[in-house]
């Protein structure tokens, strides 16, 4: 019996597991994602950019010295137009406590609270990296508006609070396969693959 070929791997610098759990479901079988939690002894990269690009490129190049193969790590946000492109940068912690979801969302609520201006987008740029040294980056963007209260039990972050242009649910209501199809994550994704394939076809094991 014939068997299987080995899936490339993609080693994707977080610790997680949604946002691994939606690069997966974007790649299907193509490769196999592995993050932060499959490498115990991986570093901790401090984040101490003050762009998405800059943040992406320390957690790319840090994890990339500690294994072999390709690195891909994502520097994400939120950016509202009513609050001068925050959250930005800062949008895990903009509540307070890193990672804390809840009252991210909680202050993002407070400070737009009376406001008429709803526009936001979710901005992601990805860095792929081998041996310690980035390779190339990729962005990828999605519009929307802010609602005035959470729709949705779906995704993380600031999902129920997100409609994406064109639609008028949350991506905290949309189904994940619409989400991954429209997402900021998923449109750099697209083009670090498209990368992969036309300069390391064979090479990325």
């Amino acid at each position: 019996m014939a068997t299987m070929p080995l899936q490339p791997r993609l080693i994707v610098a977080t610790r997680n597991p949604h946002k691994s759990a939606e690069i997966q479901a974007m790649l299907g079988y193509r490769f196999t994602v592995l993050d932060a939690t499959h490498f115990p002894n991986f570093p901790e990269i401090e984040e101490t950019g003050s762009t998405f690009l800059e943040n992406a490129t320390l957690k790319a190049e840090g994890i990339s010295r500690c294994v072999d193969g390709w690195v891909l790590a994502d520097d994400s946000g939120l950016e509202v137009d009513a609050l001068g492109g925050a959250p930005g940068v800062w949008s895990s912690s903009f509540g307070g406590e890193e990672g804390n979801h809840t009252m991210n969302n909680a202050r993002l609520i407070r400070e737009m609270a009376g406001k008429t201006e709803r526009g936001a987008r979710f901005r992601c740029t990805m860095v792929l990296a081998k041996d310690g040294t980035a390779q190339a980056d990729f962005c990828g963007s999605v519009e929307g508006t802010l609602t005035d209260s959470p729709r949705g039990t779906g995704g993380f972050g600031y999902d129920p609070l997100f409609i994406p242009e064109g639609y008028d649910q949350t991506f905290g209501e949309l189904a994940a396969a619409v989400k991954n199809h429209l997402s900021h994550r998923a449109r750099a994704l697209q083009q670090a693959v498209s990368w992969l394939d036309a300069n390391h076809p064979k090479k990325i094991i």
